[in-house]
């Protein structure tokens, strides 16, 4: 693997990278920043978090230092929670580099720390305010679980790596004697070409007894199937210890779009599974197209598709497979559907299946339609069926939420419902989907605001929530004065 030369910065874990994907912005006035984390445990010392924060410089206000530079400050804050007991808390300052001029502001810098946690489930409060703005701190929550049983093999959170290089004086970004830095974001655009990763493996020794070989087998494998990518299927044996280090690499350059995980197993001599984890990852690469020419000798009569042999029928089938399909079959769709033959259709709808059920891909079907038929009844309005709603692509996309709040009928708000799923298929856990109307007679609620990676985020959405008492046109506020009966923020941080 090659070694690229990192620039670091000596305060705190710190350092400055270029940006590679996508910044994930708060809000025009507020730091711009991507959290991310990855939980590890010390033979020595214990279980501990390590977080990582990218902050765009062009976000953040900066003036002049004591040298005469530019330079930007941020006050963090963080506390670890069991309901309303502090666990782990810290706060600090978080400096930007220092600066010449503020011309050139196409960079972000991290900031790394770990903390030490004892086994169990978390709330994990974050609080970050631009010292040099004033607009109040931006506060994300958000669940940690902390699980290593002593007795078991288990394995430490996946991290993704950006960039490495041999360790020269060791810091908080060191690991088995290289400075890694963290990759924040979980997508991959078409110009990044390799997932760089590192994970541990603990207990082998307790498990398996001392100096016996086992089996470590990483790969990458689609988010719609639990079946790794022939192409991307690696092998490691290793002899038994209290940590054992998977650090690995894939080359994606012909990976195509899609959603997939990063999977590590470990076997013993039998083959028996002892121990798996997974880190999920987004791919963009419009450059590999989605293709059917390995169906040429494809016979629709032998297939459960045989029996779709209306046109009609057959659009409307593919058109309810938006919510769950990927970058390139969606493409595929709109430069096909309107101008392509039965048979081109078929061969797209039997493989779409396919790659999602290689056994019984009719079968996957099957449970498909059901979910479908069962939201075009609950969501359908005047002029859209159920799939088409957003309501409808969530339940299909993710699955039926854990819980709803359903809130009709209060006096400042416009009907809303609140949906939380626990944890969803790419393992983001604690998510949220507000949905609401302005007129419940036509069941058309659209999503207002989601926590959820890829989704639409609103940070006034309890604003436009209760405009229809509070009409006003005040652009910089995002919350709203407390009025009788109103409970979207109760809901949304304690859904039922």
């Amino acid at each position: 693997m090659d070694i690229p030369t990192l620039k670091m910065l000596i305060k705190r874990g710190f350092l400055l990278f270029s940006i590679l994907c996508i910044t994930f912005t708060l809000s025009a006035k507020k730091p711009g920043a991507y959290l991310s984390y990855t939980v590890f445990n010390s033979p020595a010392d214990g279980p501990y978090i390590e977080t990582y924060l990218s902050v765009a410089a062009h976000t953040v206000n900066y003036i002049k230092n004591k040298d005469g530079k530019y330079q930007a400050s941020i006050e963090i804050l963080t506390m670890f929670k069991k309901g309303e007991e502090i666990i782990n808390y810290d706060k600090y300052e978080f400096f930007s580099p220092a600066l010449e001029d503020t011309l050139d502001l196409n960079f972000s810098f991290l900031d790394v720390q770990r903390y030490s946690l004892p086994i169990g489930n978390y709330d994990f409060e974050l609080q970050i305010r631009d010292i040099n703005g004033d607009e109040k701190p931006f506060i994300s929550l958000q669940p940690v679980e902390i699980n290593f049983p002593e007795n078991d093999i288990n394995i430490s959170g996946i991290q993704l790596i950006d960039t490495y290089e041999k360790t020269k004086d060791a810091g908080i970004l060191s690991k088995i004697g290289y400075d890694m830095v963290p990759y924040i974001v979980n997508f991959y655009p078409e110009n990044v070409n390799k997932v760089t990763f590192y994970s541990e493996i603990y207990n082998s020794d307790k498990v398996l007894s001392e100096n016996t070989q086992y089996l470590v087998t990483y790969f990458i494998e689609p988010l719609e199937r639990n079946e790794p990518l022939a192409q991307y299927v690696k092998f490691k044996k290793e002899t038994t210890s209290p940590v054992n280090v998977v650090f690995g690499e894939f080359d994606i350059k012909d990976l195509k779009s899609g959603n997939y995980f990063i999977t590590i197993e470990v076997k013993d001599r039998e083959n028996k599974l002892l121990a798996r984890n997974r880190q999920f990852f987004q791919r963009s690469n419009p450059r590999i197209k989605f293709s059917i020419d390995d169906l040429a000798d494809f016979s629709p009569e032998k297939t459960f598709v045989g029996g779709i042999n209306n046109m009609d029928t057959l659009n409307e089938y593919i058109s309810t497979l938006n919510p769950i399909a990927n970058l390139q079959e969606r493409n595929f769709v709109e430069a096909h559907k309107d101008n392509s033959d039965l048979p081109t259709l078929q061969k797209f709808f039997y493989k779409f299946w396919l790659n999602r059920n290689t056994l019984e891909p009719g079968k996957e079907w099957e449970k498909y339609l059901n979910e479908v038929n069962k939201v075009n009844k609950a969501y359908s309005t005047i002029i859209m069926k159920g799939y088409e709603t957003d309501r409808g692509r969530t339940y299909l996309k993710y699955g039926p939420p854990n819980a709803i709040s359903e809130n009709y009928n209060e006096p400042s708000a416009y009907p809303y419902e609140i949906w939380h799923y626990y944890v969803l298929k790419n393992g983001q856990r604690n998510k949220r989907f507000v949905f609401y109307t302005e007129d419940i007679v036509t069941n058309d609620f659209s999503l207002l605001h989601s926590d959820v990676t890829g989704e639409p985020t609103n940070y006034r959405w309890q604003y436009i929530l209760h405009r229809r008492v509070d009409p006003g046109s005040n652009i910089d506020q995002s919350t709203t004065p407390d009025s009788w009966g109103g409970n979207s923020k109760k809901y949304f941080d304690l859904p039922h």
